[in-house]
């Protein structure tokens, strides 16, 4: 499975809303000066469909939520994903003017919450719309700041998150209902067929299967997965957050490995610390199959189940090594 190249790790939570609300009102001052479309933008918004009028203009923070609110909405839509690179980090990402205008002109916008992406919400707050509708996903599913944030890596999570989206594409273009209903039908019978069955086949072989991890990104997935997550919650927090790890945990961790505790190792190949890759090599040492996941889409240009098939093929190969079965 191709991934990028890491990004530096440094992501306390106190960074995610590095950007202040003077840049950012700059940044929309700058923008907002039409709330028309302008230049390429203005040549998609005169795109017919085959609806009431233009295709609704939606802004998504991440990739990987933009991903599937451009299969529901088909033609109807025009997405723009902010976060669309696998060298970008959501955490600490610093808007453009480019990304003010997005948000600026967005008829629908999808930010991630839980404090993930509050440079986005304060980039949607900085320049109000009350006819724009705005999907907070961290609200959606009830985590909150504080909680973990890596809702996308939950199955359950983006069944509901599909279904609020068509609603929220119905309640803005009603003519078109019945187009985002057959679409939604295409995604999660089609699109998602083999993401789900993959999840499904990997919770009933291997359910209770105990796995390490590198970083809370994991758990989500593994809860998903009904896989035993046997890394000290600590830890993976802190480097989820770009802090260093305690020596107890550390230990720990080693122990785990060394011990052969866990029977496979999955970590983000792109917050690779120099912590996770010494036990990266310690699990290999010890024969224990390591598997790999990031936390945008990867490759470039890839779909929301293009890269979580990719990487749910790894993990369910991992834990057949490890296994046997």
């Amino acid at each position: 499975m191709s991934t990028a190249a890491p990004r530096k790790p440094a992501r306390r939570r106190g960074a995610r809303a590095a950007v202040g609300a003077l840049a950012i009102a700059a940044i929309v001052a700058g923008s907002a000066c039409s709330n028309g479309a302008t230049g390429a933008n203005a040549s998609l918004a005169a795109q017919p469909t085959d609806g009431d009028g233009d295709p609704i203009r939606v802004v998504a923070a991440e990739n990987f939520w933009g991903s599937l609110a451009e299969q529901l909405g088909g033609d109807r839509v025009e997405v723009t994903s902010i976060i669309d690179s696998p060298d970008a980090d959501p955490h600490d990402y610093e808007p453009t003017a480019a990304d003010a205008r997005d948000a600026a002109t967005a008829r629908y916008a999808i930010v991630n919450g839980a404090g993930y992406d509050a440079w986005a919400e304060k980039l949607l707050a900085s320049n109000p719309d009350p006819d724009r509708t705005v999907l907070d996903i961290g609200k959606l599913v009830g985590v909150e700041e504080g909680g973990n944030p890596h809702l996308w890596y939950s199955p359950d999570y983006v069944h509901r998150v599909i279904h609020r989206i068509t609603e929220d594409y119905k309640e803005i273009s009603p003519a078109d209902a019945a187009y985002f209903d057959r679409q939604k039908n295409t995604v999660e019978t089609k699109a998602l067929a083999r993401y789900d069955q993959l999840v499904s086949e990997i919770r009933q072989k291997y359910g209770g299967t105990p796995i390490g991890a590198s970083e809370s990104i994991v758990t989500p997935l593994a809860e998903g997965l009904d896989l035993k997550v046997l890394t000290p919650e600590s830890f993976l927090d802190a480097i989820s957050e770009g802090v260093d790890p305690t020596g107890r945990d550390k230990a720990v961790v080693d122990r785990q490995i060394a011990e052969k505790e866990i029977k496979v190792y999955v970590y983000n190949s792109q917050n690779s610390t120099p912590d996770v890759r010494a036990q990266v090599e310690a699990a290999r040492g010890e024969g224990i199959p390591v598997a790999t996941v990031t936390e945008t889409l990867t490759p470039a240009g890839a779909s929301f189940q293009e890269w979580q098939v990719a990487q749910l093929q790894v993990i369910r190969q991992a834990l057949a090594e490890a296994t046997g079965r």
